[in-house]
């Protein structure tokens, strides 16, 4: 019956928003916290998909930078010192963990623990 109650109530929805419905599920079942304004200077651990990846190349350190949508905000994933890391590409559902620091407004993990999971599924 709350299944129903749900799909009637995503009728009236965008795809997008019952998409970010979705990952924040996800994410809560694998035990993370969303990303929120109040989230600084913390040890978190956020679960999401990667929307983009991108390398800022630097003479002398490079800086991976993968951009993680959970469904409430994104959260940059930043490794000091690397070109590439095998398996994060847009679209890979991962689980990370670091502090999270503001130093332009954004949410920002440097050098984080993560783990590439296999859908976002709980």
């Amino acid at each position: 019956m709350a299944t129903l109650l749900r799909r009637l109530v995503d009728l009236g929805r965008s795809d997008d928003e019952v998409a970010a419905d979705e990952l924040r599920d996800a994410a809560s079942a694998h035990g993370c916290r969303p990303i929120t304004d109040e989230t600084d200077r913390e040890v978190v651990t956020v679960a999401g998909t990667v929307t983009a990846v991108t390398l800022r190349p630097k003479v002398t350190v490079p800086a991976l930078v993968a951009d993680v949508f959970d469904g409430s905000g994104t959260v940059q994933l930043v490794w000091l010192g690397r070109r590439s890391i095998g398996g994060i590409n847009p679209g890979v559902y991962v689980k990370a963990t670091g502090l999270v620091c503001r130093p332009k407004g954004t949410p920002v993990m440097y050098n984080p623990a993560y783990e590439i999971l296999p859908g976002h599924g709980g």
